[in-house]
């Protein structure tokens, strides 16, 4: 028996179906038992043990040993004798679908995917105005963020950017682009998509990235927050490039963003611009911060630049020595002291620290119901 799977035992063949059906959709594969011998092999181990009612009763009579992560579905309104039996096996909850399917789905995508204790930050990264480098910091940030030590995903928002990749020098990499990419069910296997991209890898963590082609669309608002969901899941520091033009797919990243670095050149019109930008990103709700790049051609300090624009000053950054010479080489190298990279300290510094990962259970708890 594969412990690694969630573990059904279930009679009501209705139910079964349907639980079956949204396994499908979680991309989770079921350790299915046929009785309650089969299902004592795996009932320690399972990350989450699936019963119906009478699967409930038989394993309560067999004496099964109490552990978490036991569901009880049904069909409908659970009757009284129902929470009995749930209560007998010492199950968590009683879920009644199909009005709890949501929750189950992932509930069923995240015991196959073993996400991570505590949930990834999101950060975004856009130009103040065309041209501001705002990509080049982005894959600054990535590879800052793996060199700490933790996982990284680099998530490319501009299908007109020409492919994120080209700034990695992975673009003869084999793996997906967006255009490759197919969301089905609004969830991504968080196993499944860091296998599936292109990256580098460090220190024991790796770097991915989903970057837009040469050719073809864009990323769809809901595949795009299916990928973020899923490296924040993962544990994973998500760092999206924006366009400028907030499309719907980069509104999507906005949303999910703890903190937007808006990226200013230090000179008067890209004030002008960045200040227009800044309002339209704060009327969404965003938290941004500005991260001011020199020369400054007219004498312009950063806070001043900042307080122009009206945010907060993240960070002041001098120019990148042979930086165009170097991409052009193919492949940015980051040195960790150098100004993009002592930026992107600042700016992961600033980033809110997430909180554990947990998901709402709908319903009663079990150990709730009077008995």
């Amino acid at each position: 028996m594969n412990t690694d799977r969630p573990l059904a035992l279930l009679d009501h063949e209705p139910l079964l179906d349907a639980l079956l059906q949204l396994a499908a959709v979680a991309g989770s594969e079921l350790e299915r038992a046929a009785d309650v011998t089969a299902a004592r092999r795996g009932w320690a181990e399972a990350p989450l043990v699936l019963l119906d009612e009478s699967a409930a009763q038989a394993c309560a009579e067999a004496g099964l040993p109490r552990r978490t992560g036991v569901v009880v579905l049904c069909s409908g309104d659970p009757p009284e004798a129902l929470w009995q039996k749930a209560f007998a096996v010492g199950a968590d909850r009683v879920l009644t679908l199909p009005a709890e399917e949501p929750w189950l789905i992932s509930a069923l995508a995240d015991a196959t995917d073993h996400p991570a204790p505590t949930a990834g930050r999101v950060l975004a990264v856009l130009g103040g105005r065309g041209g501001a480098g705002a990509s080049v910091f982005a894959v600054a940030l990535a590879m800052t963020a793996l060199r700490r030590g933790g996982g990284a995903l680099l998530v490319d928002c501009d299908p007109l950017g020409g492919g994120i990749d080209l700034l990695l020098g992975a673009e003869a990499e084999v793996g997906l682009r967006w255009p490759d990419l197919r969301i089905r069910g609004g969830r991504v296997p968080v196993s499944a998509l860091r296998s599936a991209l292109p990256g580098r890898s460090a220190r024991g963590s790796r770097l991915a990235v989903i970057s837009c082609d040469r050719e073809g669309p864009g990323p769809e608002p809901d595949a795009l927050a299916a990928v973020v969901d899923a490296g924040r899941r993962a544990g994973d520091t998500v760092i999206c490039d924006l366009p400028r033009d907030l499309s719907d797919a980069a509104r999507a990243a906005l949303d999910r963003a703890a903190l937007v670095a808006l990226l200013v050149p230090a000179e008067v019109r890209a004030v002008a611009a960045a200040r227009r930008l800044a309002g339209q990103l704060s009327d969404r709700g965003a938290r941004v911060a500005a991260l001011v790049r020199g020369p400054a051609p007219g004498g312009l300090r950063a806070e001043e630049i900042a307080d122009a624009v009206g945010l907060p000053l993240l960070a002041a950054m001098r120019p990148e020595p042979n930086l165009a010479a170097t991409l052009d080489r193919g492949g940015f190298r980051l040195r960790p002291r150098g100004p993009l990279g002592t930026a992107a300290k600042a700016v992961l510094d600033a980033a809110p620290v997430s909180a554990a990962l947990s998901v709402p259970i709908p319903g009663r708890p079990v150990a709730e119901v009077p008995r």
